[in-house]
């Protein structure tokens, strides 16, 4: 008994310090070795300041920037509350979210967004609540909204919406995407507000 003991002893102590720090270390080190951008989390700065992470969306309400997908994590956004509401499509309070922020982002366009309607990633949130993305669709339609808050032409900010496209990843995964974040920086660099 005492013998089978010592072994489940020793083999615990073992078996924790292999797989609960060599192993840890190994794989950071690695990761800071080849990919240490997104061993770090995948930070953007700008002027020597981290102001967000191309991982994780953020709000942004000013009609003269891209809006994210709507989130459920906590408060808006908040990667500690990381969530979606899990509301079955036929639920009523999900309809009745949608269909107020549809009537909403409609009200806001322009008369041609009437027309082409609302991209459902605009009024749904995503899984975890934090997706730094929305698709071209969602992009192309928020283009006449901030055209006219920037001054600037609807041809131009489409040409900028196309730049920062990201397409399927590896040519067959996902669908195409467009950063928010990074396309709001962008239009902060090319097109600063007046």
């Amino acid at each position: 008994m005492r013998r089978q003991l010592q072994i489940a002893i020793l083999m615990t102590a073992l078996t924790t310090v292999i797989f609960g720090l060599l192993y840890p270390l190994a794989v950071t080190g690695l990761a800071q070795l080849f990919w240490p951008a997104q061993a770090n989390g995948s930070l953007i700065k700008r002027d020597g300041k981290i102001i967000g992470s191309e991982l994780l969306a953020q709000g942004f309400s000013s009609p003269a920037y891209f809006h994210p997908r709507p989130s459920a994590a906590g408060d808006g956004y908040d990667a500690i509350n990381s969530g979606g509401t899990n509301l079955a499509p036929t639920n009523h309070l999900l309809i009745e979210r949608v269909n107020r922020e549809a009537a909403q982002l409609l009200q806001d366009g322009s008369p041609g967004d009437r027309k082409q309607g609302v991209p459902i990633d605009l009024v749904t949130m995503s899984a975890s609540g934090l997706d730094p993305d929305i698709t071209p669709a969602a992009a192309d339609f928020q283009v006449a909204r901030i055209a006219r808050e920037r001054g600037m032409t609807q041809a131009e900010l489409r040409r900028l919406v196309r730049r920062h496209t990201r397409g399927r990843q590896f040519g067959v995964f996902g669908e195409p995407r467009v950063n928010v974040l990074e396309l709001n920086l962008a239009l902060d660099a090319e097109w600063p507000l007046r």
